[in-house]
């Protein structure tokens, strides 16, 4: 908004032609967000305490757990409100590829809405069930997929980390159920990581810093075509959002840090992984966040097993509990030492992810 004001105001004072840069305009997008949420989240936490908007703990989770309940929760609102406003304000609002990224973000982060008012209503943790978060992500994801590939046309050739001569096509009616599968999963994954005070913003960041990377090489033509990776026009504008997500995110920190004065929720949690998804999808890098999302793949992936181990083997276990964050707690490791390593372990997967660029 503020880009489409200012911009045109370069013919008649030269400083204003510092806009049309994206890096600069992610700059002012993150500073924009990280101002946002720092100044809005004592706000949001008294609000929250005086209408006992506080987290209900599960039984099922780790005893330490307990003294968390009552915690104001749906922090996420804090982060979608402020990367949402610095994207608006700086980024190009024409460009419908940020478009698409803020209505897979709204959406997702209603559904996430409705799954923490439901258990806030209704307590013991009761909220949306899956099989109906599932039907209305997949619904959003669907709806996302068929503007993206059906209305825009968007280019239907699969980039493969590593390998920059194998492009398959995935034609339109297949590509569209993956970018689904790809949005749907990234957001269900980060919200099963979200179990730990400060554990799921930390990767969330670094996945979003990754993209942010991965977004302005796919907008810029020079880079792209030293790369050798996919061309996307105007996709450097979606940077600015990847830009927002992290300062956005940065802020929400300051109150989730251990002992957190906030939690994100299912609000928060589902919106960022949804963004997270959809932004893999716009500039062409879907398998590269296998890679850069390596901690919420082995998060997901630890309750899959969990699952149908259990089921395949009559009671048993693989891990003490699942997701994995509370395998090793229940081993006896603190819970900031678990969220530090993760994020250790984060960071090295968004530098595997990034080498992707180059070793080809």
């Amino acid at each position: 908004m503020l880009y489409l004001l200012l911009y045109p105001l370069h013919k008649y004072y030269s400083g204003f032609n510092a806009l049309r840069y994206e890096t600069l305009r992610s700059v002012l997008a993150g500073l924009a967000a990280l101002a946002l949420s720092l100044a809005l989240g004592p706000i949001l936490i008294d609000r929250f305490r005086a209408l006992h908007i506080g987290q209900t703990i599960r039984d099922v989770v780790p005893q330490a757990h307990q003294k968390k309940a009552g915690t104001p929760t749906m922090g996420g609102l804090l982060i979608v409100a402020s990367m949402l406003a610095a994207t608006l304000l700086l980024a190009n609002i024409l460009n419908p590829y940020v478009w698409i990224a803020i209505f897979v973000t709204l959406t997702f982060g209603a559904i996430g809405f409705s799954d923490d008012y439901f258990k806030l209503t209704r307590g013991k943790g009761l909220g949306l069930s899956g099989p109906a978060k599932l039907v209305w992500s997949f619904s959003s994801a669907f709806i996302a997929a068929a503007w993206l590939f059906l209305y825009l046309g968007f280019d239907t050739h699969l980039t493969v980390p590593f390998l920059k001569n194998v492009h398959p096509n995935l034609h339109v009616w297949f590509y569209i159920p993956f970018a689904m599968l790809v949005i749907v999963g990234c957001s269900h994954a980060v919200n099963l990581t979200d179990g730990l005070d400060g554990l799921a913003i930390g990767p969330v960041m670094t996945v979003a810093l990754t993209y942010w990377v991965f977004t302005y090489v796919a907008g810029n033509i020079k880079f792209a075509t030293y790369l050798q990776i996919p061309y996307i026009a105007n996709m450097g504008e979606v940077a600015i959002f990847c830009a927002s997500i992290i300062a956005a995110s940065l802020g929400f920190l300051w109150f989730n840090a251990y002992p957190a004065s906030m939690m994100m929720g299912d609000v928060g949690a589902l919106a960022l992984g949804g963004a997270i998804g959809t932004v893999a999808v716009l500039c062409k890098q879907e398998l590269a966040l296998v890679l850069a999302g390596g901690v919420f793949v082995a998060e997901a992936a630890s309750t899959i097993i969990q699952r149908y181990y259990f089921k395949a083997t009559g009671g048993k276990r693989f891990f003490l509990m699942a997701p994995l964050h509370h395998h090793f707690e229940l081993k006896g490791i603190p819970e900031t030492v678990v969220v530090i390593r993760f994020w250790i372990v984060s960071i090295v997967c968004a530098l595997v992810a990034l080498s992707t660029l180059k070793l080809r």
